[in-house]
């Protein structure tokens, strides 16, 4: 019995340390492209910035981060019925060979792109099925009095994943465009042999019918969903963006229909792919809205301070636009920082209290911090900026770790693996739906002062008027991207011809780095303020949510011993 006892004492620290390598490794790779970008583009000799060319641009950002959303769900029933850490173990290396096939790229231009996107996408698939069954594994391996602890490790793991992923990218990208994806290898030939030797299956296994339709519809209409808003953000036959497109709207609105069939079917089949009965369970509930809205104020984030960063305030601070990218992902680490510190102590006293108190209060400090970004000018003080994402980051922790501890805690085992699937598809979709919103706040922001902007700007430095107001008609989504790439697309929007028609002074001011970020920055601060209150909105509302979960809560077993009466299936206790 001791050594039974001192086995399971070990076993769980594998499964958390396995574990969390495996979900810091997916997220890692969900935000390491965004500051590498222009470094893969110029590998594969393609301009990011050609109208034609922004679809690529969209998807190798956006396609990761859909096939995880909608593939997660249907892994973790997957694991429930065939076992968590196969399906676990899978994806580890279905995750490293499309590695291996990203890093190995030799083609160029379109098929370049292409490939890329394709090796993303199947990529994604071995993410999936890391995201779906880590958490149902932990909760597996840990005692409920420990859940919110080791939970909140993983979690913030996953969180803090996407902020050191900007880093990653920054230092690799410049080197070596290959190194981007190359790093993730040994990392995953590591974790699946560790995996495979040391993991084992503690939860309980329910054998069922797979849910063919469930399955079928959920993924095509959660996929259109997420198709149609990645179009939506591009522009379409003259307008700014592609929210009225037929296609669009076909894709959104047919999506829903079709995720609304969906629920209907899992009303009707013996063995569903997610039972929605789940829902009836407050703390479930409850902490699953609050995750996807905070996932919404959170989503979109990345790419504002990236943007705001890259493609305005470093700039503006004498670095070339070619350093911009590292440097936006160092300036960054506070964020970071703060998930690392308030994520895994959250979870520990999470264990003691219960997630209401500290998921509610993280929504709140979140809201508040968001608001505060907006008080700050754009050409800010660092000390201020980084004190205010220190401060979201201990907010996001402080949140995240006690919310997913007390999501798993409220499901009943053998459903554990399609409930952290559900969670996690929440937050995936949520972030897509995020970036949707506030790119598309930033493009509204931009598109009301910018043409005025940008053509006065250009005038005033001897470009004929003609041609700024041909500029300045550009769609703004092109300047958008222009800036979260880092790049200076004065020049390539002008051409040679243009800048020799004009004194080579007025030539190194239009191509110089101060030109384009002070252009920017009034018609930025117009978007920033929409998206940055939406985002505060989003975390007020989460924290409603997390309010009415109720006290501390905890699924247990039924007592099995004979007799006509029962333990209570589930235990909960007020704060």
């Amino acid at each position: 019995m001791l050594n039974r006892s001192s086995d399971e004492a070990r076993y769980k620290w594998v499964a958390l340390s396995n574990t969390t390598l495996g979900v810091l490794i997916v997220t890692i790779n969900m935000s390491i492209l965004l500051i590498a970008l222009p470094d893969i583009f110029r590998g594969i000799g393609i301009d990011p910035l050609a109208p034609g060319n922004i679809s690529y641009l969209l998807w190798l950002i956006m396609g990761y981060l859909v096939v995880t959303a909608v593939l997660v769900v249907s892994f973790g029933r997957l694991g429930d019925m065939f076992g968590r850490t196969r399906m676990y173990n899978l994806g580890f290396a279905v995750f490293t060979v499309f590695s291996i096939l990203l890093a190995a790229t030799w083609m160029h231009g379109d098929a370049g792109a292409i490939w890329l996107i394709v090796m993303r996408v199947l990529q994604g698939v071995g993410g999936a099925l890391l995201l779906a069954t880590s958490t149902a594994i932990l909760t597996d391996a840990f005692p409920t009095h420990q859940r919110g602890l080791a939970l909140g490790i993983n979690q913030v793991a996953g969180i803090g994943g996407s902020f050191v992923g900007l880093v990653v990218g920054g230092v690799l990208g410049p080197v070596n465009w290959h190194w981007v994806f190359l790093v993730s290898v040994p990392v995953g030939v590591f974790g699946t042999v560790w995996a495979y030797l040391k993991l084992r299956d503690t939860g309980t296994r329910n054998r069922a019918r797979l849910d063919w339709w469930g399955n079928a519809t959920f993924a095509i209409g959660l996929v259109a969903v997420l198709v149609g808003i990645t179009y939506g953000i591009q522009p379409y036959a003259g307008h700014t963006m592609g929210w009225t497109s037929p296609v669009v709207l076909t894709l959104v609105v047919g999506g829903i229909v079709v995720l609304a069939l969906f629920a209907w079917i899992e009303t009707r089949v013996p063995d569903p792919m997610f039972r929605l009965s789940l829902f009836r369970i407050r703390a479930f509930t409850a902490g699953n809205v609050a995750s996807l809205l905070a996932a919404l104020g959170r989503g979109g984030l990345q790419f504002i301070l990236i943007i705001w960063l890259q493609g305005i305030w470093l700039p503006e601070h004498g670095y070339s636009f070619e350093r911009t990218p590292l440097w936006a992902g160092i300036y960054m680490l506070p964020l970071t920082i703060g998930f690392l510190v308030a994520g895994p102590v959250s979870g520990f006293l999470s264990d003691r209290f219960g997630a209401r108190p500290f998921a509610t209060g993280g929504m709140v400090v979140a809201a508040a911090s968001f608001l505060l970004l907006d008080v700050v000018p754009v050409d800010f003080d660092y000390l201020a900026f980084a004190g205010l994402l220190l401060l979201n980051g201990l907010a996001m922790g402080l949140f995240s770790s006690p919310n997913r501890a007390g999501i798993m805690n409220s499901l009943p085992p053998d459903q554990r693996g399609a409930g952290a699937g559900m969670t996690s598809t929440f937050q995936n979709a949520a972030t897509v739906l995020s970036i949707g919103i506030f790119f598309s706040m930033l493009i509204l922001g931009l598109a009301s002062s910018l043409p005025t902007t940008l053509a006065a700007g250009l005038t005033a430095q001897g470009v004929p008027a003609a041609t700024a107001a041909q500029v300045a008609a550009l769609p703004p989504v092109g300047t958008l991207f222009a800036a979260l790439l880092g790049f200076n697309p004065v020049q390539t929007l002008l051409g040679p011809q243009v800048l020799a028609g004009v004194t080579p002074a007025q030539a190194a001011t239009l191509t110089g780095r101060e030109f384009f970020p002070q252009l920017i920055s009034g018609p930025f601060a117009d978007g920033l303020t929409l998206a940055l209150g939406f985002a505060a909105g989003a975390c007020l509302v989460a924290a409603l949510a997390s309010v009415l979960r109720g006290g501390k809560y905890h699924w247990t077993e039924p007592d099995l011993a004979p007799g006509p009466t029962r333990t209570a299936r589930t235990a909960q206790s007020r704060n």
